[in-house]
């Protein structure tokens, strides 16, 4: 891998990434165990709308994100990981063109790579819920130039949430003619639809979401690759296999009457010691930037 430094440019770094063959993977985080988990074995992650106001909230993924909260966990994530990319949910952009350009302006100043802005109108959901409405295309294209406009070098991912077939192709097609780096269809039902939604959006780059229990096929990378879908992002799977994990520890230690594990599935459970040779591999990685300019 080449030498890099800031200079390159966070966006201009993961549109490389993107335009490389294959389809590119970032993971959903959460917080930064998750990422710091997540760092171990991919080079891009997915601040998931979904799971941050799962972690931070405490609430469903509806709209109740305050921006200066997800500016917030961005700048933490990127002092832990310098050379990841960051694909980062601002939902509508926090409802307001302003807004969305502040945010954008300010996301862009502190490392993130990219940012996804949907055409949902409020009451905001989930992309794999159902109830979704979208605003009038002609004013989400306006939200959406303004975004592009306040951006220098950030990756804008411009996306919909239409539902109904002949509208999801007209919005695809229209998306694909503004100056979006990537163009995400979201709740994409099956592979014809993905082969459908490729031929509209012509030679812009494709992004699918993959998310457990929504509404696309479970799909391989290789499987999308041959699709021409160029990035994946896959919102959940931290957050639900800590749920997952987490449920079953708890009812462990309750039948055990309290008694921490010793071994699970023939495995050593994780202790003090993996968890701190974990964290402390995030204050290795700032240092090693600085020591080389990064």
């Amino acid at each position: 891998m080449r030498h890099e430094t800031l200079h390159d440019g966070y966006g201009q770094r993961l549109r490389e990434q993107i335009a490389a063959p294959g389809t590119a993977p970032l993971i959903g985080v959460y917080d930064m165990y998750s990422a710091s988990i997540a760092a171990e074995h991919y080079d891009g992650m997915f601040v998931s709308g979904f799971g941050f106001a799962a972690s931070y909230y405490g609430l469903p993924d509806i709209g109740f994100i305050a921006w200066p909260d997800m500016v917030a966990f961005v700048e933490r994530l990127r002092g832990a990981f310098p050379r990841h990319h960051l694909l980062v949910d601002i939902d509508d952009g926090y409802v307001d063109p302003e807004v969305a350009c502040h945010v954008v302006r300010r996301l862009e100043r502190i490392g993130a790579s990219g940012v996804i802005l949907e055409d949902q109108k409020r009451p905001r959901r989930c992309g794999h819920a159902d109830g979704k409405h979208v605003l009038p295309l002609d004013e989400y294209l306006e939200k959406l130039d303004q975004v592009l406009a306040a951006r220098t070098d950030l990756v804008v991912v411009a996306r919909t949430d239409a539902t109904e077939e002949a509208d999801i192709l007209r919005r695809a097609e229209a998306l694909a003619a503004t100056e979006a780096d990537v163009v995400l269809v979201d709740g994409v039902r099956s592979e014809e639809w993905i082969r459908r939604i490729r031929r509209v959006v012509g030679d812009k780059p494709l992004l699918f979401n993959q998310i457990a229990g929504g509404k696309s096929p479970r799909l391989s990378l290789s499987e999308l690759g041959a699709l021409g879908v160029d990035v994946a992002i896959y919102s959940t799977p931290c957050l639900f296999a800590a749920h997952r994990a987490m449920d079953e520890a708890l009812a462990g230690l309750k039948v055990a009457d309290g008694r921490l594990p010793a071994e699970a599935g023939g495995r050593q459970p994780i202790g003090v010691r993996e968890s701190t040779e974990l964290l402390e591999r995030n204050i290795a990685r700032v240092r090693t930037r600085e020591e080389v300019g990064v």
